[in-house]
Parts: C-alpha cells; sequence; structure tokens
C-alpha cells in the first residue's frame, strides 16, 4: 500500500501518517498540490493521495484528470468546518478524515483501498492444490494468469506469488482494467510524453515503468481494449513498452500475473480477446475454485474473520458455535471470500463481544441465511428446470433483456459489478444498455435499482 501525504507534515497530519506505516503503507510526503502532481506525474506512484482539506483539493483533481493520473484522493484535517469537509467531497476526494486520527478509521481507508495484509489462507485439498502450483512456479518468470468466480482471492494469491518471487523486494503494481476508462487506462499502463495530448504538460510515467524490476498485475484483463490488448502483447514479447507520444521505446524488466473472472477461451470466440496475447499470458493458469467447492476453507476463513474483526471492534476473541459453523459450511456463497468477510463482520458486531451463534450469521438485510439442503447436481437441474418452465413462449432477445436490467437492478446500477456477474465485458453491457433506452426501455442508473 503506497500512500502520498500533502501537506505540511507536523502535529495531526503526522500522527495520522504514523498510524498508517504502522498499518503497513509505504508513505511519502509532498508540502502542496503541485509537488503532489510532479510526484505522481515522475512515477513515484501511491495507491492513495491523503490531502490537507485546507489545499485545493480541486486543482489536484483537474491536475490529474488533465494528465490522465487515476488515484483516489481522500481529505483530511484539524478543526475543519462541515461546509469545507463537503467542499472537498465536492472538489473529487472520496472521503474526508477528521484529524485527531483514529486509527481504526484510517486503517478502514486503507484497506477500502487495497488490503496488502490478507494472508494466504489453504487448508482444503482443492486450495492446498493450487497453492502447491504457485509455489512451484513462483521463483520463474512465467507470466501467470489467474482465473476465478469474483471473491475467490484472485489477487491474495497474485501477491502470495509475488512474496515468493525473486522481484519480492521490487515494486508490486496492480491495475484494476475494468475500473479505468479506455481513454485513460493507455496512459496509466504506458505513461505519455508532454505534449502527447491537451493536458499532457510533462512526461508522466506509467506503471509498467513503476513495476520495474518488480510483478504488474493486470486485473480483470479482459475488460481491456483490443487496441491495448496489441500494445501489451508487444510489452510482453519486447519487454519494452511505447509511452503515448512518444518516439523511442523504454525498457522495462517486469513480470506480467494477469487475472480475470471470464472464460478467455470464449473470449477469443467471441472476438473480444486476442488468441495470441492469451497464449502469451497463459503460460501457467492457476484456476481458484469457488469458496463452496473448498469447506475446510470455509471454517479457517471464518475463524480468521471474526477474530480480525473482533480485534477491530475492541472485543475479546469469539467462537464460532457449532451451528453457526454448520450454516456457514452449507451456505452457497455466491460472493466466495468477499460474500463470507462481510458476513464474519457482521456476525461480530450482532454477537455484540459473546460467542458467534446461528443468530448472528445474517445477510445484509437482515435476514437469516438459508441453508443448502441439496448438492451441486440437484441445484442446478432445480435452476434449469424453472428456468426453462419461465421462458417457454419469449424470444432470446427478451429473455436476455430480462436478465441484464435485473442483474443491473441487483447491483443497484453498477455497470462493472453487473458485467462481471453477466460474464460479458462492460463494453458488451453498455452497448445493450443504449439500445433498451434507444428503444425507450427504462435503465435503472448507477445508484439506482431496477425501475419498477
Amino acid at each position: 500500500m503506497r500512500l502520498l501525504i500533502v501537506g505540511a507534515l507536523n502535529g495531526q497530519l503526522s500522527a495520522a501518517t504514523k498510524i498508517a506505516m504502522d498499518k503497513g503503507a509505504k508513505v511519502a510526503q509532498v508540502d502542496d498540490i503541485a509537488a503532489a502532481t510532479a510526484a505522481l506525474r515522475a512515477g513515484q506512484g501511491a495507491d492513495l493521495v491523503m490531502v490537507d482539506a485546507k489545499l485545493d483539493i480541486a486543482a489536484l483533481v483537474r491536475a490529474n484528470e488533465a494528465e490522465r493520473i487515476c488515484v483516489p484522493i481522500v481529505a483530511c484535517g484539524v478543526d475543519i468546518r462541515p461546509d469545507v469537509a463537503a467542499g472537498a467531497i465536492r472538489a473529487g476526494a472520496k472521503e474526508f478524515i477528521p484529524l485527531p486520527p483514529d486509527a481504526e478509521l484510517i486503517a478502514a481507508v486503507l484497506a477500502a483501498v487495497v488490503d496488502d495484509d490478507r494472508p494466504m489462507i489453504a487448508h482444503d485439498p482443492a486450495m492446498k492444490r493450487v497453492l502447491e502450483l504457485a509455489d512451484q512456479i513462483a521463483a520463474s518468470e512465467a507470466p501467470i494468469l489467474i482465473t476465478g468466480e469474483s471473491g475467490v482471492g484472485k489477487e491474495v494469491i497474485a501477491r502470495h506469488v509475488h512474496k515468493k518471487s525473486k522481484r519480492a523486494a521490487r515494486p508490486f503494481i496492480a491495475v484494476n482494467c475494468a475500473a479505468i476508462p479506455d481513454n485513460l487506462l493507455e496512459s496509466e499502463l504506458f505513461g505519455h510524453e508532454k505534449g502527447a495530448f491537451t493536458g499532457a504538460v510533462a512526461r508522466r510515467i506509467g506503471k509498467f515503468e513503476e513495476a520495474d524490476g518488480g510483478t504488474l498485475l493486470l486485473d480483470e484483463i479482459s475488460e481491456m481494449d483490443a487496441r491495448l490488448q496489441a500494445k501489451l502483447l508487444r510489452a510482453l514479447q519486447e519487454r519494452e513498452i511505447d509511452r503515448v507520444g512518444g518516439s523511442s521505446p523504454v525498457k522495462v524488466n517486469i513480470r506480467v500475473l494477469a487475472t480475470s473472472n471470464r472464460d478467455l477461451a470464449e473470449a477469443v470466440r467471441e472476438g473480444t480477446f486476442r488468441e495470441d496475447l492469451l497464449f502469451r499470458l497463459n503460460v501457467v493458469n492457476l484456476a481458484l475454485p469457488a469458496l463452496r467447492d473448498r469447506p475446510a476453507d470455509i471454517s479457517a476463513l471464518a475463524e480468521h474473520f471474526a477474530r480480525k474483526y473482533a480485534r477491530a471492534n475492541s472485543f475479546q476473541p469469539m467462537a464460532i458455535s457449532d451451528e453457526a459453523m454448520k450454516r456457514l459450511k452449507t451456505h452457497h456463497w455466491p460472493g466466495n471470500v468477499r460474500e463470507l468477510e462481510n458476513a464474519m463482520h457482521r456476525a461480530v458486531l450482532l454477537s455484540g463481544g459473546g460467542e458467534i451463534t446461528l443468530d448472528a450469521i445474517r445477510a445484509p438485510d437482515g435476514a437469516a441465511y438459508a441453508a443448502s439442503t441439496t448438492g451441486p447436481a440437484q441445484r442446478a437441474a432445480q435452476a434449469a428446470d424453472a428456468a426453462s418452465r419461465a421462458m417457454v413462449g419469449r424470444t432470446v432477445a427478451e429473455v436476455e433483456q430480462e436478465l441484464i436490467l435485473d442483474t443491473l437492478g441487483h447491483c443497484l446500477g453498477n455497470r462493472t459489478h453487473a458485467a462481471r456477474i453477466l460474464g460479458i465485458s462492460i463494453r458488451t453491457l453498455r452497448n445493450k444498455l443504449n439500445a433498451y433506452t434507444q428503444s425507450g426501455v427504462v435503465v435503472p442508473a448507477p445508484g439506482e435499482g431496477r425501475a419498477p
């Protein structure tokens, strides 16, 4: 976790910096907005920028946008009036942290950006086999493709591979290809030269150069534009990159890991992913099983999260009752480890420091989790039978539209999450939603459920 502090390092801001460092963050500091932009431009890099709310946050946001620098900003300050804090949010800050600093609040903000301290827990034989393969090839220079459903821990195992590699002392840089718009991703990855486009007032170092000597993780690589796929392929083959607007190649020494929750072979058949790039990346495939297929990991992870959130909330260590653990093991966990972590966080809070009982194992809306009483084959057959009865007499287009809109509504309008669940690219989803809108169908905006 790389944190850039913007503001004079004294008093409470200095205390906040120490807390962040104690939480494992690598902290750099500059005094003003201009120096912050220069640091980000020069490739010093940051996963999060924490800015004194009294500084011109809007200017930093404008400069970053003009130079295609994508990094979240958090405002902070001592005795800041509510209108100033609100102004910082309106200017583009993602959050406001009041000072004097609260250790758990800062920890939560850091964790929301990236959690570098997630242990690699593998007790189930299915996951142990994957981990054994990861350990075998970690010391090599081979590219690795890590696949699996959303929430199974693909970035966790990527960090594990990096820590076991010969590059462990060098940077580990992760880029979420699905979260960065296509027109910004090229500059984010490869950097740009002065004058490459309007707003490029100086050379900017991209993630490839930031990761030089270390490991670059391309998260959700299936969402990368076809033109960028070609440029990435060249970078992997030649071990050199071209900055946007550059006239000469730049040598880089990195190892590339990539993740995907989609079937890339199917994406190749659909024409949305380059076959030669898939061959280049897929030297070794670490296919992570879904959490429901590794029951021994459910209990180990549940106990780990119970300890983590008991400590975070100043509770004594909390045991999990046999009935509660049985329910955890029989739940389907469509959200995998991420869903289990949230469930255990709720369970700790609901238990209030006592034993975690069955009554504390609840969904976000407070409803009890239903136990799964059938095996995977029976569940699949029942679902297929119900779906076939519901679709009789309807066209494929009608069924597809209902599925897309229902999924989007379930995700409260979040296009990226809906695309992942549907197994299609964000580009394909947007094209379909545009077509629905043009035909008069009401499509939920981000933050909204499906209109009735």
